[in-house]
């Protein structure tokens, strides 16, 4: 159950986390978010893509096994991710089932 809290933000107080820090970035007409967060110790690789589609903001989650000592290399391999899942599958991503 805490994967769940710490992935969808829920939970107590305390600090903002720590994925916040991560900032948009904008790629091939999509936005990237790196939202790692800590597992074990580590960060985990996880980000969202995202692009506005018809006037509707359609997103798409991931994460990734990968894990990393700091946050800084788990946003940018995230990025790293989120960038080869744009150029790989495009607005494919979106579909449904």
């Amino acid at each position: 159950m805490s994967f769940l809290k710490k992935l969808f933000g829920l939970g107590g107080g305390g600090d903002a986390p720590e994925e916040a820090r991560a900032q948009p970035q904008e790629y091939e007409g999509f936005t990237i978010l790196a939202t790692p967060y800590k597992e074990g110790g580590q960060y985990q690789l996880c980000g969202v893509v995202s692009k506005q589609i018809d006037g509707q903001r359609r997103e798409h989650r991931f994460i990734r096994a990968d894990r990393f000592a700091s946050m800084e290399d788990a946003v940018e391999m995230t990025l790293m991710k989120a960038r080869q899942i744009v150029d790989q599958q495009g607005e494919r991503i979106f579909r449904d089932g």
